[in-house]
């Protein structure tokens, strides 16, 4: 299946793509994929390096010539987000991912790629692979556990890197080169409820919202992309009052960084208004099909008759979960006044878990104004307190502030005008970057982030655009050669 990307163009690169393809790489279980760079750093006579939390770091000396040139760092995570619909039969802990290609896009048979940053790890193998690139003295650090708690970047030691200049191959837009990014925490809501026996003269529900598009968190929160678990909420929230609803499961997205694409819920309603509900359903299904009919085209929202649970959820945590959900905000909360177009905070109601007697909600906020994440985290905190849930904020990650006098942004920027005859987009992104807690061990780095064309980021759309991997690695390549002297 992923045979055919191998013969795409530049070949080494879509070969080391296609290898991590097949190497089970999921945020916390990087081990096989680990095992395979350290493996290859020590096959090709590199200096192979791990540290304290699992990094690896490869190093190879300058080409001849160019000794004198300062040290680059290529930097990639190597976890990807392992998110499928719910059709698909597929294990991401022993699975290869199924490739393919489809009008110039290279995408997953109904999972994540991995592209993100699965195509940054394999232009550094590329590069530590190749014996005809030009280059100073380079090191590549694999990162890990990116997408579910930058453990990989919080962990670095100020004495594990020697360059100053570093080459972050995570973003997803070709045309565009970031020079900041946003800073993010997450917010954890726990609501502890009892166990009541489910009532007599009622029927049990699943009903579902699925077909939603989803998306990163970062990138795509200012898309109009509906949230599973606000559209379902909606549903639960109407018919507790009217229809005497009874809540006994409510599950819904899984991922901090992803807008939410899937939630169900298991809920019995009395006999007498077994007809009202059904017909609210079907209704409220058209009204959400029509707020979305250009975001969300294959929404869908279904009701079956199941067997009754044992138990519903205590009506008083019902109450303040559905009233609480219904208030927290998602979505963008405020645009940049500085930055034309750009998001500056936002905020993500990730998931809804019920667990043994818990539910736990997780949101995340992201803003490129400290003061402003703040503000939005305390906002979520508030709802969720006057819901009389337990809140625990994680520390979070800081922002990346842009340098306007970077040197290998003018760097970059230049051989893009020089190589495609365009002026490339200069840029902040939303999403996070792991430059910011990098910047922050290493004050004195020299930061930029691009990458080829990812849509789809975080959901089983992802796809990966072919002729901007061509563009990728030639700029890679060029900024390499022209590194200016120590």
């Amino acid at each position: 299946m992923n045979n055919e990307l191998t013969k795409l163009y530049p070949e080494k690169l879509w070969f080391y793509f296609s290898e991590i393809l097949n190497i089970p790489r999921p945020s916390k279980k990087e081990e096989k994929i680990v095992k395979y760079l350290l493996d290859f750093g020590r096959k090709h006579n590199l200096e192979t390096l791990q540290d304290e939390v699992g990094n690896v770091l490869i190093r190879k000396p300058a080409t001849q010539g160019k000794e004198n040139r300062k040290t680059v760092v290529l930097q990639g995570h190597i976890d990807m987000v392992c998110e499928k619909n719910s059709d698909v039969n597929h294990d991401f802990d022993n699975d290869p991912i199924q490739a393919y290609i489809e009008d110039g896009w290279i995408k997953a048979k109904g999972t994540t790629l991995g592209a993100d940053d699965g195509i940054g790890v394999a232009a550094q193998l590329a590069i530590l692979a190749s014996d005809d690139i030009e280059h100073g003295p380079v090191e590549c650090l694999f990162t890990i556990d990116e997408e579910t708690g930058l453990t990989g970047a919080f962990g670095l030691k100020p004495d594990f890197l020697k360059s100053k200049i570093l080459l972050n191959l995570d973003s997803e837009d070709d045309g565009e080169l970031f020079i900041g990014c946003a800073g993010g925490r997450d917010s954890i809501i726990t609501f502890e409820y009892s166990n009541d026996k489910t009532p007599e003269n009622h029927i049990s529900y699943k009903l579902r919202v699925t077909g939603l598009a989803g998306g990163h968190s970062g990138d795509d929160i200012n898309k109009g992309k509906a949230n599973a678990n606000k559209v379902l909420n909606r549903i639960l929230w109407h018919s507790a009052d009217s229809f005497q609803l009874k809540l006994s499961v409510f599950d819904g997205g899984n991922l901090r960084n992803a807008i939410a694409r899937e939630a169900f819920a298991v809920v019995l309603v009395p006999d007498k208004h077994q007809s009202e509900f059904e017909n609210y359903v079907n209704e409220f299904e058209k009204t959400a099909k029509a707020e979305y009919r250009t975001t969300e085209p294959e929404l869908k929202i279904a009701l079956e008759k199941v067997e009754s649970p044992k138990y519903i959820i205590d009506p008083d945590t019902q109450f303040r979960l559905l009233n609480s959900v219904y208030a927290c905000p998602h979505g963008v909360v405020g645009m940049s006044a500085e930055i034309p177009n750009f998001v500056e905070t936002s905020t993500n109601l990730a998931s809804v878990k019920t667990l043994d007697n818990t539910i736990v909600v997780t949101t995340s906020q992201r803003s490129s104004v400290e003061s402003k994440k703040d503000d939005i985290c305390n906002m979520v905190e508030s709802i969720f307190n006057l819901a009389k849930a337990t809140v625990k904020q994680t520390d979070g990650y800081p922002g990346w502030t842009p340098n306007p006098n970077s040197e290998i942004v003018e760097l970059t920027k230049n051989s893009y005008i020089k190589l495609f005859n365009e002026t490339p987009k200069v840029l902040a992104i939303h999403a996070g970057l792991e430059c910011g807690l990098i910047g922050d061990v290493y004050p004195e780095m020299d930061m930029i982030s691009y990458g080829p064309t990812i849509r789809g980021a975080h959901s089983p759309d992802e796809r990966l655009e072919i002729s901007t991997v061509e563009k990728f690695w030639d700029l890679t390549l060029d900024v390499l050669g022209n590194i200016p002297v120590e």
